[in-house]
């Protein structure tokens, strides 16, 4: 009997198929990740940045709904030319990949363990943790289990275990993909999350020039109207989301209020980084008691009060 030759299409279906499940599998340990992060914050990340628009779960979740089901119908070709021609099941490309692919996830599998032993030994673990290193294992030990099978499964041999490992693989994938979403929120929350962003953002350009007017004038602004001028223009002082302008109240010759309407309550889990062109991201507050925290909002009509620092703010001599 004649070998079976490699065609140009064995060859991609081949390789197609493994950047798939490499593709799906990182996606999949990431939004794993994001998941146990949310559910068991840790104290010792509490003052780093957390991405409020949850970007690694929508990249991994976007990931998943797309390159997972290819995966799955690149397999299912792979396996329908395996059963017209089992000889197929010994192509080169195939051996390789599959080697390849035991090789990688076994040293994903001892590195996670190794990592895992020595944080047991340094007194470093914690549920978090663990919760980590097991869905590393778990994944990278789903794929070497399958396919050091599938490497051993005489050619032309049929079975349902393909189904079952598929079986298992599909409802994993989307028990993640639904955790992701609860966390995430639906797509109309992630854009009101971006609009009260915006609203932060133009409230602090907004507080920057109430200060600003305050130093040059030695008083502050009636309304805020007064903060434009024919030279430097209009200051930003206006709602992204309506046009209209932020309400503004001076209640005494040192405070003021800003207020705007939410769509919903600052989370309380998340740590938000305001751009300001003036000083950049995580500056000092122009402000007295305008820190990071204090721009936290609850839903619907806001007010942020704030009170000069004389001291600090000085009026500008002239």
């Amino acid at each position: 009997m004649n070998p079976v030759r490699m065609t140009p299409k064995d060859f991609f279906l081949h390789v197609a198929s493994m950047v798939a499940l490499y593709v799906s599998s990182i996606s999949l340990i990431t939004l794993l990740f994001q998941i146990i992060n949310t559910a068991y914050p840790d104290a010792l990340y509490s003052g780093y940045y957390v991405d409020p628009y949850s970007g690694g779960i929508r990249w991994a979740i976007a990931s998943l709904i797309i390159i997972f089901p290819l995966y799955l119908l690149l397999s299912w070709l792979l396996g329908r030319d395996y059963k017209a021609v089992p000889e197929k099941r010994t192509l080169g490309v195939k051996k390789w990949l599959t080697f390849i692919t035991l090789f990688l996830t076994g040293v994903a599998i001892a590195t996670d363990l190794v990592v895992l032993i020595n944080s047991f030994l340094g007194g470093e673990i914690t549920t978090r943790f663990t919760l980590k290193v097991l869905a590393v294992l778990v994944v990278t030990g789903f794929i070497f289990g399958y396919y050091l099978w599938d490497l051993r499964r005489p050619a032309g041999s049929t079975t349902g275990m393909t189904k079952v490992f598929a079986g298992i693989s599909v409802v994993l994938v989307l028990a993640s993909i639904i955790g992701g979403f609860v966390i995430m929120g639906s797509p109309a929350q992630q854009r009101n999350l971006r609009l009260d962003q915006q609203k932060v953002d133009s409230l602090r350009n907004t507080q920057y020039s109430i200060v600003n007017y305050y130093q040059l004038k030695k008083a502050l602004p009636k309304t805020l109207n007064d903060l434009d001028d024919s030279i430097s223009g209009m200051a930003d002082s206006m709602d992204p989301e309506t046009g209209m302008q932020f309400e503004y109240k001076a209640t005494s010759n040192l405070s003021f209020e800003l207020c705007a309407n939410f769509h919903a309550a600052s989370p309380e889990n998340q740590t938000y980084d305001y751009a300001d062109p003036y000083y950049g991201v995580n500056d000092m507050s122009i402000a007295k008691g305008a820190s990071q925290d204090n721009w936290k909002h609850s839903e619907g009509h806001f007010c942020f009060t704030r009170t000069i620092d004389p001291a600090l703010y000085a009026p500008v001599a002239r």
